[in-house]
């Protein structure tokens, strides 16, 4: 399992480049968004295989209880998606997939899911953020030494969402992750170091940049306008396996920051070294924080001061690839994970219970599901 996780995380192969997709507008009504997939449901992103071109996406009706895989495939054959889909994300009438092995972001209408065109040209992208409907960013780590496989300084691209052309770059930290917009200010975790850049979105220029403990990877924003960073630690892999190394690892951790002064207001970190926290997922309200370590879901009260000492959802003490997805259902509050078989064939969506951790039902969706818009 580590060899084949590390190694479609840190040796990204060159972009898969197919045409441009035509510009088309967004379908809608008096009555509220048309489109069937704007109905009540869940999308659910499927990484695919790396260099296989297989991404997809899935489609789950309350209504009808049923799942559609392919659905992009089923509305915009025969384009195809690409590699690797890393990250979904709604915004307005727009469904924005970032296609990490492509090099691209496929935008699609949100509601039909009918292409609407790609922001080109991007350099292993990782994340996607709007700040509104005229501007967006994206992550990219760019590229490696490939006698050490060390990777160098990231950078921040600066989209212009109506022409989804780049018109700028930032440069940041080592292997820039997940990024986070709160107050007119852009977070982006630098998971190759110990730092979070803080970019102002009016200038696009860097304020300033936190310390935090090593690899910090995900974001998540409380009720209090907290910011909450998970970093994994270093990590020691035996060279045989890939396996993590207890002795020689050093602790995962969370840090809370406050964002009107940009200062850490808090870290609790772990006690063993091995796992690492990762997924961070508010619920609804904001007031509690779910994430992923050692396999386990964890439900972490905002307002505490220690972290949570037994999961809501344990599934043993090995569990092969674990969750690779994470969200939280509004209104419901429902929990969703993505569990990859493996990283070859379909996946797994299993639905939780917020009160008891039960698992309540699952479905099968396509390779590696990663990530969740809810309808």
């Amino acid at each position: 399992m580590k060899k084949i996780t590390r190694f479609r995380s840190y040796l990204l192969s060159a972009a898969f480049a197919f045409g441009a997709l035509t510009i088309t507008s967004c379908d809608k009504k008096d009555n509220g968004p048309a489109g069937e997939y704007a109905r009540n449901g869940v999308l659910v992103s499927n990484e695919g295989a790396m260099t296989k071109s297989n991404a997809s996406m899935s489609f789950y009706s309350h209504d009808s209880k049923t799942v559609e895989n392919e659905s992009f495939k089923k509305v915009n054959a025969p384009l195809l998606l690409g590699d690797v889909l890393q990250h979904m994300v709604q915004h307005g009438d727009r469904l924005y997939l970032v296609m990490n092995n492509s090099g691209k972001v496929v935008v699609t209408n949100a509601h039909t899911l009918k292409a609407e065109g790609e922001i080109a040209g991007l350099e292993a992208p990782r994340y996607f953020a709007a700040l509104n409907d005229d501007k967006g960013y994206v992550t990219e780590w760019l590229g490696y030494d490939p006698s050490t496989y060390v990777y160098g300084n990231g950078r921040v691209a600066v989209v212009d969402l109506k022409t989804l052309t780049v018109t700028k770059t930032i440069t940041v930290g080592v292997q820039p992750e997940q990024l986070i917009l709160q107050g007119g200010k852009l977070y982006v975790a630098n998971s190759g170091g110990n730092s979070v850049t803080v970019i102002n979105t009016t200038t696009d220029a860097i304020e300033t940049s936190i310390t935090v403990n090593d690899g910090p990877s995900s974001l998540a924003l409380d009720r209090n306008n907290m910011l909450w960073v998970s970093s994994r630690g270093i990590k020691s892999y035996d060279p045989t396996d890939w396996s993590v190394s207890e002795e020689n690892s050093t602790p995962g951790s969370l840090a809370k920051i406050n964002t009107g002064s940009n200062s850490v207001a808090a870290t609790l970190t772990f006690t063993r070294n091995a796992p690492s926290p990762d997924k961070l997922t508010p619920n609804q309200g904001g007031d509690k924080i779910y994430y992923v370590f050692n396999n386990k879901v964890w439900v972490q009260d905002v307002n505490t001061t220690t972290l949570a000492t037994q999961p809501l959802i344990d599934r043993g003490s090995y569990v092969a690839y674990g969750f690779n997805g994470l969200g939280v259902e509004p209104g419901s509050g429902m929990i969703y994970a993505g569990k990859a078989t493996d990283y070859a064939s379909n996946g797994w969506v299993v639905r939780y219970s917020p009160q008891s951790g039960a698992a309540v039902d699952s479905f099968r969706v396509g390779i590696a599901p990663n990530g969740f818009v809810f309808k």
